[in-house]
């Protein structure tokens, strides 16, 4: 299996590390002193559940790698629709494109049956610019409940979490998804086939679109956001309305609003990955998040009136940073932050 990391920061070479300690021929794909650092030292993972080192290739050109069985994307949703010129020279006939992003990806509707098959999402596809990068029929889905982050260049902290939940958009039992899934799991993680996986996405994305634009428009912390009985109430009522859309395209996350509440407070003073990017000044991943489930909700004719109030915030703050929601492209997970469960 020959496996290329487009995105080689602390998820993506989490996973690199892992799949190469499993035996696949692993390329990371990353830029700047992380590069540098893998070259000559290999990857180090830290993690209370034993250290260890890979060392595989790295480079910052595709072109080095040529064509492979999977591509594991770990840049940020607003990167895909420009990453043609990277991912171009991975791809044969049957390369397969494992996406592990937040909130609504822009396959959401390829094979999805019903009324909505096929539908494009504006936010998350903006004139089809991310089809026509990405094709729909090469997306494995990936829903990531791990949280790492680039403690040095690379050197990656395993914070907590194991699970890359995976899944086909025509939610078959592919055979792509299981040898996937079965060299994660030699490579000591956890990689459900989930038959359909969109329940996966919702129930992450209850935390993401609430915690995730609140946390930029507050500059708060998991705990503080909890802690704080007003906003936490707002946070009740966006996730409630979330699951309103959600169940209105007959999705039914299996989780009370109560507990994913408790989950996130449990999690501290982490401070979400959309606050850490607006403090960096990269783009923010909104459209995805937040954007793409009030769009999501004018197709189904569902009222989301407190999502659509805070998407308006957010939308202001986007354009006083003077990066748009819609138009942001370029960032990517190469640079040390953090990629955490909750955001």
């Amino acid at each position: 299996m020959k496996v290329a990391v487009l995105g080689a920061g602390a998820i993506g070479a989490y996973v690199g590390a892992a799949l190469h300690r499993a035996g696949a021929d692993v390329h990371l794909i990353a830029r700047g002193p992380h590069l540098a650092a893998m070259r000559h030292h290999g990857v180090r993972v830290l993690s209370p559940r034993g250290d260890f080192t890979a060392h595989t290739h790295a480079t910052d050109n595709p072109a080095d790698i040529g064509p492979v069985d999977y591509v594991f994307l770990g840049l940020k949703a607003t990167s895909y629709a420009a990453c043609g010129p990277l991912i171009q020279p991975l791809l044969h006939a049957d390369t397969a494109v494992i996406a592990a992003q937040n909130g609504i990806p822009w396959w959401y509707f390829h094979a999805h049956g019903g009324p909505h098959n096929g539908h494009r999402l504006e936010s998350v596809d903006p004139g089809g610019t991310v089809s026509a990068v990405l094709a729909p029929q090469r997306a494995i889905g990936c829903v990531v409940y791990a949280a790492t982050e680039l403690e040095a260049p690379g050197v990656v902290r395993h914070l907590e979490g194991t699970r890359f939940s995976i899944g086909e958009p025509d939610r078959s039992l592919s055979p792509r998804c299981l040898a996937f899934s079965q060299a994660m799991q030699a490579g000591g993680l956890k990689c459900p086939v989930e038959p359909d996986l969109r329940n996966d996405i919702w129930l992450k994305l209850l935390g993401n679109i609430s915690f995730n634009p609140i946390s930029a428009l507050a500059r708060a912390t998991m705990r503080q956001m909890c802690h704080h009985t007003a906003t936490r109430t707002v946070i009740h009522t966006m996730m409630e309305e979330t699951l309103t859309v959600a169940a209105a395209l007959d999705c039914h996350p299996d989780i009370t609003i109560e507990r994913r509440l408790a989950g996130a407070e449990k999690v501290g003073d982490h401070r979400t990955s959309t606050l850490q990017d607006l403090e960096a000044g990269k783009p923010l991943e909104l459209d995805v998040l937040l954007t793409a489930v009030i769009e999501l909700a004018t197709l189904t004719h569902t009222p989301v009136p407190t999502l659509t109030t805070i998407h308006a915030l957010t939308d202001l703050l986007t354009h006083r940073a003077g990066t748009p929601m819609n138009v942001l492209v370029g960032a990517d997970r190469t640079a040390p932050r953090a990629a955490a469960t909750q955001g």
